[in-house]
């Protein structure tokens, strides 16, 4: 059977780590900036874990 290839525009929004997590960055924090406050901009660049759901999903595209 031949391997399956990678899916590049999931490889491209999701990063494995070295334990095997998924781990994706936090979704609108990229316009409408003016009204959210610093805290909130902070938090949208710091990567979050997929859940267990979510990563038997996804886990063979990458």
């Amino acid at each position: 059977m031949p391997k399956q290839k990678t899916r590049k525009t999931v490889a491209k929004r999701f990063k494995l780590t070295k334990g095997g997590k998924i781990m994706r960055l936090h979704q609108g924090g990229r316009h409408l900036r003016v009204k959210k406050s610093k805290k909130r901009c902070r938090l949208y660049k710091e990567p979050t874990r997929l859940n267990t759901q979510q990563t038997r999903k996804i886990k063979p595209f990458i």
